[in-house]
């Protein structure tokens, strides 16, 4: 593993568009904002904020956690994450999964945007289990009838979006009839925790998750950490509440292989960690 520094991981992230001037548009990002404000089921990702928000104080809270304009006249056009967020936001996310590391603490995976994430987990999984974490793989199978706007769809707990270096599949993800799709419920992590709940299985220790995935566990109590894009104004929120550990700023929806100098930064700021331990 060839893993960046700062400084080059930086760069990396405005060049690869995770995080600087990013694809997500000005128009997108307010328009969520107002419809977490307005308590929009989907776009509370699993949360239920204890205070109230409007479009203007979440527009606040995302211009100092995140980095887009604070502007209020901005209305269209660009939007931006600002890197040195994103990059202590990242550190903090490692810290965490330190932490499970160095305690052996069970770790639940999890995403919402499996075809773009699902990989990333996946390394951090197979780091954990290496370092003695059991992976908690639940929920697989279950599901629901979903509305869309294409009709009712089937949509079930799967775990094929990622494969690790054993050959097994640790990130969990709804899945329809062609594969693992993209999500915001938080729907699947409640009946997951449910049925764990009802069979005497202990909920894990950590989540790494995103969307309504992560929100879920954090609103029942469970540390949760996450990825969050800048038109996902809700898991924000949550870190900001105390209900979620770590929110990290990025760009969520581009192809895989522009994090994996994100997951390297990550994987090394672990085994620091753990060396610095002594573990």
């Amino acid at each position: 593993m060839n893993s960046p520094g700062r400084a080059a991981l930086l760069a990396h992230l405005t060049s690869s568009g995770i995080a600087g001037r990013v694809a997500t548009p000005r128009e997108n990002n307010l328009l969520h904002y107002r419809l977490l404000a307005d308590r929009d089921p989907y776009y509370l990702l699993g949360l239920d904020p204890s205070r109230e928000w409007t479009a203007e104080s979440v527009l606040e809270l995302m211009a100092d956690r995140v980095g887009v304009s604070p502007d209020p006249g901005h209305r269209a056009g660009v939007d931006t994450i600002d890197p040195e967020l994103t990059v202590g936001a990242l550190d903090r996310y490692a810290d965490r999964l330190a932490a499970a590391a160095l305690r052996r603490e069970t770790v639940y995976f999890a995403s919402g945007h499996p075809l773009q994430l699902a990989g990333l987990y996946q390394r951090f999984a197979d780091a954990l289990r290496g370092y003695g974490c059991p992976i908690l793989r639940a929920g697989d199978g279950w599901g629901y009838d979903a509305s869309t706007r294409y009709g009712t769809k089937r949509l079930t707990i799967g775990y094929s979006a990622a494969f690790g270096a054993d050959g097994s599949g640790d990130v969990a993800a709804l899945e329809d009839a062609g594969g693992p799709v993209h999500s915001h419920a938080a729907r699947p992590i409640r009946a997951t925790f449910a049925a764990l709940a009802a069979d005497g299985t202990p909920l894990p220790d950590l989540v790494v998750a995103d969307h309504g995935w992560c929100g879920g566990a954090g609103q029942a109590g469970v540390d949760a950490i996450g990825f969050a894009d800048c038109n996902d104004p809700a898991l924000f929120v949550g870190e900001y509440e105390g209900v979620l550990r770590v929110a990290v700023p990025l760009d969520d929806g581009l192809e895989p292989a522009a994090y994996r100098p994100l997951g390297d930064y990550v994987l090394d700021r672990i085994e620091a960690v753990r060396v610095v331990a002594g573990s």
